[in-house]
């Protein structure tokens, strides 16, 4: 099934990525700019965080106005505390860090590229991250061949890791403690090259696709039940609005990882496609 064109609520930006909704905004990065910005539904935005990290990922604390911004250049989370100051949330060690997930019990998932793909880069597999209430990190999920976008199911019993290079998105159970476990393929996608995804009320999966130009709804298994054609390729997606019933995109023009500049400059967009199924855990 193909869904109705995409809208245009925000243009003239760099590379966007990492949306989230929160509050009646909706927060995302322009990695180009080392900026988070926050816009709402009218168009209105502005820059609530500057951070001069690629990649710069964000998760919110469950419950709380404490946003997490992965500052991937140092090797550190950073929380943003009401006040707009930014603090050390978390050690997390070398560069490299790529996305992030905050459960409902104050475990925070962060995945880590094993290798330096904008350097030309032999591939290596990466791994998932733990940073626990307590602020250690430990690796929980290892051989990723290149780990992209995660969503939590919302009874916080399932993550779900987005393998862009195999083609895959993988599920592991959370345990007790935070760790994961029964690691399995959640969802083969053929030729689909998934990046940042959201999970919806049915348990179903958006995943935002670049080379594709596309965002895509799976079912567990891989069965594709929506399709929004897009002009430019689809970094991150994520459902909110009043009734979570938005899908919001962000999308760009791509060049190429080796780039010097990896989008077309201006060629970022926040979209929005209206959907049936409203958006259940997280991101």
């Amino acid at each position: 099934m193909t869904m109705a064109e995409a809208s245009t609520l925000l243009t003239g930006r760099g590379l966007v990525e990492s949306p989230r909704w929160h509050g009646d905004r909706l927060y995302f990065s322009d990695w180009t700019a080392g900026e988070v910005v926050a816009v709402d539904l009218a168009g209105r935005s502005e820059v609530v965080a500057r951070v001069a990290s690629l990649p710069l990922c964000t998760a919110w604390l469950p419950d709380d106005d404490r946003l997490l911004i992965v500052f991937s250049a140092e090797g550190r989370l950073l929380r943003r505390e009401p006040d707009g100051s930014l603090v050390t949330h978390a050690e997390l060690g070398a560069a490299g860090w790529n996305d992030i997930v905050a459960d409902g019990r104050g475990n925070v998932y962060v995945n880590r590229v094993g290798f330096d793909p904008t350097a030309g880069q032999d591939v290596k597999p990466g791994a998932v991250h733990l940073a626990g209430p307590d602020g250690k990190v430990h690796e929980v999920a290892d051989d990723i061949a290149f780990p992209n976008g995660m969503a939590l199911t919302a009874d916080n019993s399932t993550l779900i890791v987005a393998d862009s290079y195999r083609h895959q998105l993988v599920a592991f159970d959370i345990d007790a403690d935070g760790s994961l476990s029964r690691r399995r393929v959640w969802a083969d996608l053929g030729e689909g090259t998934p990046d940042g995804i959201c999970t919806d009320a049915e348990n179903a999966v958006w995943y935002a696709d670049v080379p594709n130009r596309r965002c895509v709804r799976v079912a567990e298994g891989g069965t594709v039940l929506d399709t929004v054609p897009l002009d430019r390729g689809a970094f991150a997606c994520a459902l909110g609005g009043p009734e979570g019933r938005t899908l919001f995109i962000t999308a760009a023009r791509w060049q190429g990882m080796t780039e010097s500049e990896m989008v077309a400059p201006g060629s970022g967009q926040v979209l929005t496609v209206p959907v049936e199924v409203p958006g259940a855990g997280r991101p």
